[in-house]
């Protein structure tokens, strides 16, 4: 890695984590840490280039197959590559095969880029991620491994505390809301050797617990507006991104 270096073009690839859910826009679409970065590296670079081929949903096979020859075409300066932990939060899942698929696909992406990136994604704490931390653990430790294995950059955001923090993270538990996006842009802009324009890592200010009605409210409405629906989609089959088209899906100018 180059310290401070200039990126002329940067290609995002995986799912709703890098789409930018739910860091929402007043027209109801997603920002969003991948965008977020990108700004601030088109400030750097006259005619910087970007293309975010994330889609929500999908799973690594899906990252390889449909977003990995595709970025790997465009030859981008910088490649983000994140993905996986849909798979390894659902209830049965070959770890092994997540991680054979995402050797395949920082092999195809490695040798496109003069940066790929790589993440330890944060995950929210609670019974939740408790449940599934051995599986998150064999996934970040293999991406540990395959950094090194393909001169790639790894940004932990798993180790980092406060990306644990329930207020960073929108109403649905999934997605980081857009504090939490802003602190991924900003731990990945630091990862690749600029000045620090924050700390990141600085924890959120104390606050009062919420009370036993207000928490139970809370996880009514979690589960009536997510939880179900999700686990509806699990049972048919369906997935949130099916038949979403990629957010950015050619490289251009970033405006």
């Amino acid at each position: 890695m180059q310290t401070n270096a200039t990126y002329t073009s940067f290609v995002a690839v995986g799912d709703s984590f890098t789409e930018g859910m739910s860091d929402g826009l007043p027209d109801g679409s997603y920002r969003g840490w991948a965008d977020l970065l990108a700004a601030r590296l088109a400030e750097r670079a006259p005619g910087f280039r970007y293309a975010n081929l994330a889609v929500r949903g999908k799973l690594i096979g899906q990252i390889v197959d449909e977003q990995a020859a595709s970025a790997a075409a465009m030859g981008a300066d910088l490649v983000t590559l994140v993905g996986g932990l849909n798979d390894v939060l659902r209830p049965s899942c070959d770890v092994d095969l997540v991680c054979a698929r995402l050797e395949e696909a920082a092999a195809r992406l490695a040798p496109s880029c003069r940066q790929l990136v790589l993440m330890r994604s944060p995950g929210r704490q609670g019974p939740v991620m408790e449940r599934f931390r051995p599986r998150m653990e064999q996934l970040f430790d293999f991406v540990d491994g395959l950094a090194e294995r393909h001169g790639a950059l790894v940004v932990d955001l798993f180790g980092a505390e406060v990306l644990g923090d329930p207020r960073l993270w929108a109403e649905d538990r999934l997605h980081l809301n857009a504090e939490g996006h802003r602190r991924v842009a900003e731990a990945v802009w630091q990862a690749l050797g600029h000045a620090p324009a924050f700390d990141w890592r600085e924890p959120l200010p104390s606050a009062a617990r919420a009370g036993w009605a207000a928490r139970r409210a809370s996880d009514a409405r979690f589960a009536r507006e997510h939880l179900l629906p999700w686990i509806g989609r699990r049972l048919s089959g369906r997935s949130s991104g099916d038949g979403r088209p990629p957010k950015r899906p050619e490289l251009l100018p970033y405006v």
